[in-house]
């Protein structure tokens, strides 16, 4: 079964505006004016706590299902964390890395650091040794918190730091040795001391040092300080309306700028509750057990999603399959603001039981951390998702734009961050200037001179326009696709139409110097299989795949639906189906998911230079 989301779009000619299933704001600006007086995010914390001690902060996930801590009991446990920290003898402006999955003991240990004044610096587990090395290394980190014994592993050739594991082997219990951390540190800080010793902390004092995911080059440390994150919590709450009810469910990395500020930071200041996923295969049961109201996501997770729904669409009766997408048409005429009569009901048919599959209650997706392809919002919206995109960097604080609710542009990133300033140069270079701009490459001047002009101006790497108050992303600068003939072509968002396709997982397209563009293909396996037993194929090992004819004849048939919709330049003319899974551990995706282009086009340069000839 073939599902053509771009054609349905074009035929209905959508408007790129949508409406959202609520116009209720929960909360005005006024009632965070404490996030303007705040001088530190050690010092919010002790404001937040006092302010919403009763209320849930944490639902705790220990194997036996979800436990809930409030605010006073989290300071609590914080309080230990920080005595433990100054027992070891850290002090203000010394660094400590998290290593670890998330979990509420890496967000006690963040909270001790930040109300201490210590930098935090988050690792992906998924990282190599020889790279964690490197940052624990360069940053001068003296205390490594490390998430199970597996990832302190990975510590054992490391020199001058101390190794805390915070969680036992299933990652159910918290570790020996975070307790013997903790029984240690008592009364090592009295909580007058502590509260003392926040208050001293400044907002130009750095936070944490977060490092670049490295897609080319060394990896660089992003410098943040305490006001980044203090202006995006009271910036986010001026868009969207977000409040102490909310309940957020943490499952992307800590370790990314993303869930940093706006999954952990953000839902904290505000007093909601973040409630800790205990692994991405129990992601489905912890969305029915706990009920989110706020996700964060990425648009792989939402691709994957998607074609889970499709691919049970695709086994049911032909009467349902109908019912499925009448109720697509409809909610999505609908979500544009258009004429759909029976909306309604086959929002009750249709699209509630789709929603009660992320728990019921889920207020906003917000997606960040790569382009959301426009087609794909759309599919959430249909079916009565109030999808929204953002756009940041690392180096910008995870904020920079934001669609707003009632003006959500699915072909855009957003409206500039309030307090945000965006211009578009002449190569079209979007910059960026504000108070959630990084304070430099950790150890890195030149890098840093490089990025951030004489005016203040960060120079993103990407490119975009203004199409109103909404800023589009067209690609990354370094990312362009220069053909022979001399035009310019942005991959990205013709790769993200590719992978909209069920029988595609992942491309990657390539062309300088060609004629024309050519693909890496990696198929889904799942559909394949079952495509290739309904079309009497029969079974073909994968390792045929890329000699398959009957193989290529379907993906040419996905590639050619695609091409019809592009311009003649931006066709894809060649292609090669490869047998691989792209991965962090073998270098082709940062710890972020994204494909390191230079790193695919060295693996594949026999296939690629044979297409490109």
């Amino acid at each position: 079964m073939s599902y053509n989301l771009k054609s349905t779009a074009e035929k209905a000619k959508e408007s790129v505006i949508i409406r959202t299933r609520s116009k209720t704001f929960l909360n005005t600006p006024m009632a965070y004016n404490y996030l303007l007086d705040a001088t530190s995010l050690g010092e919010l914390f002790h404001t937040v706590c006092s302010k919403w001690s009763n209320r849930v902060a944490v639902l705790r996930n220990e194997g036996a299902g979800f436990e809930p801590l409030t605010y006073k009991e989290l300071y609590q446990k914080v309080h230990e964390v920080a005595c433990g920290l100054k027992n070891l003898g850290v002090e203000k402006g010394d660094r400590v890395a998290i290593i670890s999955e998330n979990c509420m003991e890496w967000s006690l240990v963040d909270w001790a650091a930040q109300t201490l004044g210590v930098i935090t610096v988050p690792i992906y587990t998924t990282l190599p040794p020889d790279q964690i090395e490197y940052i624990i290394e360069n940053s001068g980190a003296k205390v490594a918190f490390a998430g199970t014994e597996l990832v302190a592993e990975k510590l054992k050739n490391i020199d001058n730091v101390t190794t805390v594991v915070l969680k036992t082997k299933d990652g159910k219990l918290p570790h020996a040795q975070l307790k013997k951390f903790i029984q240690d540190g008592k009364g090592a800080l009295s909580s007058n001391q502590w509260q003392e010793i926040s208050q001293e902390i400044k907002k130009d004092d750095i936070a944490t040092i977060i490092y670049t995911s490295g897609t080319t080059g060394v990896p660089k440390g992003v410098m943040l300080e305490n006001k980044s994150f203090l202006h995006v919590c009271y910036a986010a709450q001026k868009v969207l309306p977000i409040n102490q009810t909310d309940v957020y469910l943490s499952f992307l990395p800590l370790s990314h700028v993303f869930e940093r500020a706006v999954g952990h930071v953000l839902p904290t200041s505000l007093g909601s509750c973040v409630a800790y996923a205990q692994n991405l295969a129990s992601l489905n049961k912890d969305l029915q057990t706990v009920k989110p109201t706020v996700m964060l996501c990425v648009p792989r997770l939402l691709e994957a999603i998607q074609q889970r729904i499709l691919d049970n669409v695709s086994k049911q009766s032909k009467f349902k399959q109908k019912l499925f997408w009448f109720a697509y048409h409809q909610g999505l005429r609908r979500a544009q603001r258009k004429f759909a009569p029976l909306a309604w009901l086959t929002d009750r048919l249709v699209g509630k039981t789709i929603r009660e599959r992320t728990g019921g209650k889920v207020r906003y997706f917000v997606s960040g951390g790569a382009a959301l392809d426009p087609d794909l919002c759309n599919f959430y919206l249909a079916f009565g998702f109030n999808m929204i995109q953002g756009y940041g960097l690392t180096e910008t604080c995870a904020y920079t734009t934001l669609n707003h609710p009632e003006r959500n542009n699915v072909q855009s990133v957003g409206e500039t961050a309030w307090g945000t300033e965006i211009k578009i140069a002449k190569d079209g270079e979007i910059l960026v200037k504000g108070p959630t701009l990084m304070k430099g490459y950790y150890k890195m001047p030149k890098e840093t001179e490089q990025v951030i002009d004489s005016k203040g101006w960060f120079h993103t790497g990407d490119i975009g326009k203004f199409e109103g108050k909404h800023l589009c992303i067209t690609d990354r600068k370094k990312d362009l696709i220069i053909l022979a003939n001399g035009k310019n072509v942005a991959p990205q968002p013709i790769e993200n139409k590719l992978k909209q396709k069920s029988l595609i997982q992942e491309v990657v397209l390539f062309g300088d110097t060609s004629e024309s563009l050519c693909a890496l293909i990696i198929p889904n396996k799942e559909v394949l299989n079952t495509k290739l037993l309904e079309t009497g194929a029969g079974k073909i090992a994968e390792e045929e795949w890329s000699s398959s004819d009957i193989v290529k004849s379907l993906i040419k048939e996905q590639i050619s639906s695609v091409n019809k919709n592009l311009a003649a330049f931006e066709k894809v003319k060649r292609f090669e189906v490869i047998n691989a899974t792209f991965s962090v551990e073998s270098g082709e995706l940062t710890p972020s998911m994204k494909v390191k282009r230079n790193v695919v086009k060295e693996k594949y340069k026999v296939i690629i230079e044979k297409m490109l000839k």
